[in-house]
C-alpha cells in the first residue's frame, strides 16, 4: 500500500496511475467521487430494474411519490409538483398525461381558475404503495451491509458533502435517484 492507496483496489489503482504518470496530480477526490459515481450508477440501475419488473418507471414513481408524500387528500397543483420534483412544467405535463391515461391520477380545475389540481386515484395510491415498498425495501436491504452506526455516520458525511457541493456548485433543485439528475 502506497500513501494509504491500495494498488489491488480498482479505484485506488486509478489514483496511483495518475500519480505515476503525473506526479503531483491532485487525486484526493478520486477515492470519493469515483466511488460515489459507481454507487449512483449501480443504485440507479437496480431501481430501474425493480420498477421495470413492476411495470413502472422512475418518472411515474417520482410523480406518484410526490403526491403520496403530500398527505391526505393526496392532491397538489401542477405548480407544486413542478417545484417539488425540480422537473420542467413540460415534463410534468407529459408525466401527468401518461399517469392520467393509466388511471393513476386525476386532473381538475376550479371554475374560472387556471390552477390545475392533481390527485392520486385509488389505483394510483395502490401502485405507489407497492412501488415504495419494493424500492425502499430493496434499498434498506442494500445499505444493510453497513451497521446502523455506519449508516448514520455515512448519512451525516454525505449530508455535509452535499451541503458543501450545493454551496460551491449551486442547488439543482429537487432530485430523485433513478432518473438522470434525480433522487425520489
Amino acid at each position: 500500500m502506497t500513501g494509504g492507496l491500495d494498488p489491488d483496489d480498482d479505484v485506488d489503482a486509478i489514483a496511483l496511475a495518475w500519480l505515476r504518470e503525473r506526479p503531483g496530480t491532485p487525486v484526493e477526490g478520486i477515492g470519493i467521487v469515483t466511488r460515489l459515481w459507481a454507487c449512483a450508477k449501480l443504485l440507479g440501475e437496480d431501481r430501474r430494474r425493480i420498477l421495470t419488473a413492476a411495470g413502472a418507471d422512475t418518472a411515474t414513481l417520482d410523480l406518484l411519490s410526490v403526491l403520496r408524500r403530500a398527505g391526505e387528500p393526496y392532491r397538489l397543483t401542477t405548480r407544486q409538483i413542478t417545484e417539488r420534483t425540480g422537473v420542467t412544467a413540460g415534463a410534468i405535463s407529459q408525466r401527468l398525461a401518461r399517469a392520467e391515461a393509466a388511471g393513476l391520477v386525476e386532473r381538475s380545475t376550479k371554475s374560472g381558475s387556471r390552477v390545475v389540481d392533481v390527485s392520486l386515484t385509488a389505483a394510483g395510491h395502490a401502485v405507489v404503495e407497492q412501488l415504495v415498498d419494493r424500492v425502499l425495501g430493496r434499498e434498506a436491504d442494500l445499505v444493510s451491509v453497513l451497521s446502523a452506526p455506519q449508516q448514520a455516520q455515512l448519512t451525516e458525511l454525505l449530508r455535509i458533502f452535499l451541503g458543501g457541493l450545493h454551496g460551491e456548485l449551486g442547488d439543482p433543485g429537487a432530485m430523485h435517484v433513478g432518473a438522470p439528475g434525480q433522487l425520489s
